[in-house]
Order: C-alpha cells, then sequence, then structure tokens
C-alpha cells in the first residue's frame, strides 16, 4: 500500500486491489465440478489434484515435485501452473476434501508438516524475500478446485507486483515450469531422507 506523509493515518485507508488477470485460463480450464475427489477411485473431471495423485508416472509432466508419506496422510508439493509468482508450489494431501476440519487431526497435522517443508524447499531452492502461505477454502473464499483442499506457498520478493501487472494486465514469470522444476527436484534431491543434507535446519518426513 503506498502512504502519503502527510496523511496522519495512511492505514486506516482501504488496502489496494491486486488484479490477477493472467489466472483467467485456468479458472477458465475447470468445469465447475463439485465431486469429491477420491484417491481409491476415479478423480472425477476437473479434480487435477487428485487426478496426479493417482498418476505417479506422470510427475514430470504434471509438475510435481515431492510425494512424502502414503495413505490417509500421503501428499505432495507440485508446481503451479498459473502460478502468481515465480516458483509458486502447491500443497495437497492425496486424500480430497472441500474444507480443513473434513480431515482427521493427523491428516491435519500431515498437510501441515508438508506446507512447512514446501516453505523449506522454496527458502533454499529460490532465497526469496518473504513468501505468502495460506489456503483458500471454498468456492466463495477464493479456491479454484474447492472440492480438494489446497494450500498455497509463493516466494515474494520487492517489486515483483510492477508495472507490467498494473499497465499491461500481465504478469513477468521470469523461469519456465520445466526449468523451475528442475530447479527444485535438484533442491528436494538433497533434502529428502538419505539426501546429503537431510533434516538440515528442517524435519523432513519420509517420503
Amino acid at each position: 500500500m503506498t502512504t502519503n506523509p502527510r496523511d496522519p493515518d495512511p492505514y486506516a485507508r482501504r488496502p489496494e486491489a491486486v488484479s490477477a488477470p493472467w489466472r483467467d485460463a485456468y479458472m477458465q480450464a475447470l468445469d465447475g465440478s463439485t465431486g469429491e475427489c477420491d484417491p481409491r477411485g476415479a478423480a472425477p473431471s476437473g479434480c487435477f489434484l487428485s487426478e496426479y495423485w493417482l498418476a505417479p508416472q506422470r510427475d514430470v509432466e504434471n509438475h510435481v515435485i515431492a510425494r512424502v508419506g502414503s495413505g490417509a496422510t500421503g501428499g505432495m508439493i507440485l508446481l503451479n501452473r498459473y502460478p502468481y509468482t515465480n516458483g509458486h508450489l502447491l500443497v495437497a494431501l492425496g486424500e480430497g476434501r472441500g474444507a480443513l476440519t473434513e480431515y482427521a487431526p493427523e491428516q491435519q497435522a500431515a498437510l501441515w508438516a508438508l506446507v512447512t517443508l514446501a516453505a523449506a524447499l522454496a527458502e533454499r531452492t529460490l532465497k526469496p524475500q518473504g513468501l505468502n502461505i495460506g489456503i483458500n477454502q471454498g468456492a466463495a473464499g477464493g479456491a479454484g478446485v474447492p472440492q480438494h483442499l489446497h494450500a498455497h506457498v509463493a516466494p515474494r520478493w520487492n517489486g515483483d507486483v510492477n508495472f507490467a501487472t498494473v499497465v499491461g494486465q500481465i504478469r513477468v514469470i521470469p523461469s519456465a515450469l520445466e526449468v523451475m522444476a528442475e530447479r527444485y527436484r535438484a533442491e528436494w534431491a538433497l533434502m529428502r531422507p538419505g539426501g546429503p543434507t537431510a533434516g538440515a535446519g528442517t524435519s523432513v518426513p519420509d517420503a
């Protein structure tokens, strides 16, 4: 938010809106399916997270960086195909539910552990100046896939929202997804159990 030195209370002003028109292609690609994502059966159309979870042989194509755990507490870290910022990660359990409270306590713990791991992965790989970490729950809460809860880990740098976004209504993402995925995978190979830097500052669960 910009401030005016003559304004006695600049923080009393309304926050500025941030537009994300580059995400329109992603929203248009979704078919609006609200069926429950079920990793034990066929994933419904529009639930790409369950589809990705069920297809580990396509991890490179789907930009899945890491899979951790198995069963009800298993989850994955992947690149967002339509990122807000360079290196934007998504974090999800394999079992799709629409709300955080619909998961069992051990699944909630596994999800947050995976979010922490994704944050560490982003910090080690990209050395960002900050991170946006959060969950959009439900369509009204801004979730693009409301039937499968997922978290966002978005690396941030000073000035990453610039004139191109404001004037041109575009967001400049400097790295191709394939290149970014390889950078993340290289760092994950070091972090994962058995890697040369596993456990260095971050607890890494068994993959």
